[in-house]
């Protein structure tokens, strides 16, 4: 379980996530969305330990990420692609991380194999595209068999087949019982996707309630979507801070 409680962070001259409060329950897919800026991003990294909030808690299992006692192994993250060293190669990306993390070298081949990069096992990142990249951050994320998932906007880059690949991937997850938070521009694809949604505007909870209730009084997740945060976006030049 995930737990946002009264999460605040402020930066010099604005205010990215303010006083945020939602939880992500486990056994289903729960579809986080807002406009660019809304601080979907930044409430990510608070629950992973790379934000440090201004007030307020962000908790897995009860507790901060700092205090997990086998972090990679309780929580699996995919926020940045590109966040790796690129002279590496996959293989050598993840056996890193599962010795760093006492995880079993077999461990490797099997996500390597679940997200169908076995072939590119030992290509050096670099050379990956950005789908491949995504395959790879998917697999780090599901290296230590963790029960919780944060993935941030994981379709990027992807064709319609790993696309439909990635969904029955989380929908298969969160039937285990894992609790799976994943945010995503794609409103048709959260509308397959997504049990539940959080939908966030400047920082602040705009609603928290289970997707079919959300739409049903437009028939449509991005006209429902739209509705919602139309005083909430701001399009203006510079304002893409996430």
């Amino acid at each position: 379980m995930i737990e946002i409680d009264r999460l605040t962070k402020r930066h010099r001259t604005r205010t990215a996530v303010d006083d945020l409060s939602f939880t992500v329950e486990p056994g289903r897919v729960t579809g986080f969305l807002g406009p660019n800026g809304a601080g979907k991003s930044t409430t990510m990294r608070a629950v992973i330990g790379l934000e440090r909030p201004t007030s307020g808690r962000a908790l897995v299992h009860g507790l901060p990420y700092a205090e997990l006692r086998h972090p990679l192994r309780q929580v699996g993250a995919l926020l940045d692609a590109r966040a790796l060293h690129g002279g590496r190669t996959a293989r050598a990306h993840l056996l890193g991380l599962a010795r760093g993390n006492r995880i079993p070298d077999r461990r490797v081949d099997e996500v390597l194999d679940t997200v169908g990069l076995t072939g590119a096992a030992d290509r050096r990142a670099k050379g990956f595209s950005l789908g491949m990249a995504q395959r790879l951050g998917l697999a780090t994320a599901l290296l230590g068999d963790p029960s919780v998932l944060l993935l941030d906007e994981p379709l990027n880059g992807l064709d319609p087949e790993g696309i439909r690949w990635i969904r029955g991937l989380m929908r298969g997850l969160a039937a285990e019982g894992r609790t799976v938070l994943v945010s995503s521009h794609l409103m048709d694809e959260m509308a397959l996707t997504a049990d539940h949604l959080v939908v966030i505007g400047r920082g602040r909870l705009l609603a928290d309630t289970p997707a079919e209730r959300f739409v049903a009084r437009t028939g449509s997740l991005e006209e429902a979507f739209l509705r919602l945060t139309a005083d909430a976006s701001d399009h203006r030049a510079g304002k893409e801070a996430r």
